[in-house]
């Protein structure tokens, strides 16, 4: 059994109180604190999610490798924490950062470089660095 706040503390309430899911993590979107674009979707643990708030530095939980992760830790590619907010009942979380070269390990500024066009994908930015050179072979 889990303890479940009453929703006007989640909503309208001064606590922070996470709903994180199932599997331990939140939701978390990622946007250029100055332009307002989209760079990431990612995962937060509790750990990271405190991290984050402790250091000012982006710290999310990768569910590929299932262990913290510091944006640019291994890129340099950084991301400065300016402002978190979460939506009305607590079960994601907005970063606004300042990102420090590009926020995608495929070499775009933002994951988010392709839209949908008819069906298929259309690539609309240009890579701003070669993955392979910052992460080494990718095969």
């Amino acid at each position: 059994m889990t303890f479940e706040p009453p929703a006007d503390d989640l909503e309208t309430g001064t606590r922070l109180t996470p709903r994180f899911g199932s599997d331990g993590l939140v939701t978390t979107i990622t946007v250029d604190a100055d332009s307002g674009e989209v760079l990431m979707l990612a995962h937060m643990s509790a750990l990271a999610l405190h991290r984050t708030l402790k250091d000012g530095v982006a710290t999310y939980w990768s569910r590929s490798r299932n262990e913290l992760w510091v944006k640019g830790q291994e890129s340099g590619h950084t991301q400065r924490v300016v402002e978190v907010r979460v939506d009305c009942d607590q079960d994601a979380v907005l970063l606004r950062v300042r990102q420090q070269g590009g926020a995608c390990h495929a070499g775009y500024h933002s994951c988010f470089y392709r839209r949908v066009d008819g069906g298929r994908l259309v690539t609309d930015q240009k890579p701003e660095f070669d993955p392979a050179a910052v992460y080494g072979s990718t095969e």
